[in-house]
């Protein structure tokens, strides 16, 4: 579909946002304020006929316990962090059915009695049903990121494109919040990406996406309808292509 032409550019995505997307001006937890404004841009995209996957991180509520994981050895660490991301599409999962968005919470670790396991057919069920799909539990193994996770869930699910809301409106030089001059890029390439060592998602994930043809669009999740006109190819965002 052409950029600007008023219909969505994609028919399935893969939506990454940060849980520190969701503290809202709070220190860390969740801003059901925030949470509901966020469920509101995926709801106006999934009436359009979107189907779509999220993945939420953790930050938020890690960020809590942060101070009682240091020291820790790295994998308990890393299943803490895995918990948090399911506390996070829980709290989502009920903001979207609060609005009428059928959404299902899938994790990668697996815990029945609170939401579905992850597996790679009733993901595809859900997502040609119509129903919104929360990956939580990133990998479901330490050592890898929610980004990480985002990629492969994206390329599990056969996605178009995996979307990044951040705190900035596209891919830097550097950051722009330290560094008023850096350069801000419309398009960049996976390697590009990798080569400078810019940091919008970690090097596995960029690669993961690279290699399975996953165009990345990078874009600030803060402004208030950006979800939807990123996916028409308006607004402001960052490419990321081969």
């Amino acid at each position: 579909m052409g950029i600007g032409d008023g219909k969505p550019r994609y028919e399935r995505i893969l939506l990454k946002i940060s849980g520190e997307a969701l503290m809202g001006e709070k220190p860390f937890g969740l801003d059901m304020d925030m949470v509901g404004r966020v469920a509101s841009e995926i709801a106006q995209v999934w009436r359009e006929g979107v189907q779509i996957g999220l993945v939420i991180g953790g930050g938020n509520i890690f960020r809590g316990v942060s101070d009682a994981a240091r020291g820790m050895e790295r994998t308990s660490a890393d299943f803490m962090g895995m918990l948090a991301t399911v506390m996070n599409a829980l709290a989502m999962e009920n903001a979207l059915k609060t609005i009428g968005v059928e959404a299902r919470v899938m994790s990668a670790v697996p815990m029945p009695t609170v939401c579905e396991p992850f597996t790679r057919q009733r993901a595809w069920k859900h997502l040609d049903a119509g129903r919104v799909v929360l990956f939580a539990g990133g990998t479901g193994n330490p050592f890898f990121t929610t980004d990480t996770g985002a990629a492969l869930k994206a390329a599990e699910t056969k996605c178009e494109a995996l979307f990044k809301g951040t705190s900035v409106d596209g891919i830097y030089s550097d950051d722009p919040k330290t560094h008023p001059d850096a350069e801000r890029f419309d398009t960049i390439s996976y390697d590009e990406v990798l080569r400078r060592n810019l940091k919008v998602m970690d090097a596995a994930a960029v690669a993961l996406a690279r290699d399975n043809a996953i165009p990345l669009v990078v874009f600030s999740i803060r402004e208030e309808g950006a979800l939807a006109k990123v996916l028409r190819g308006e607004g402001t965002f960052t490419i990321v292509t081969p």
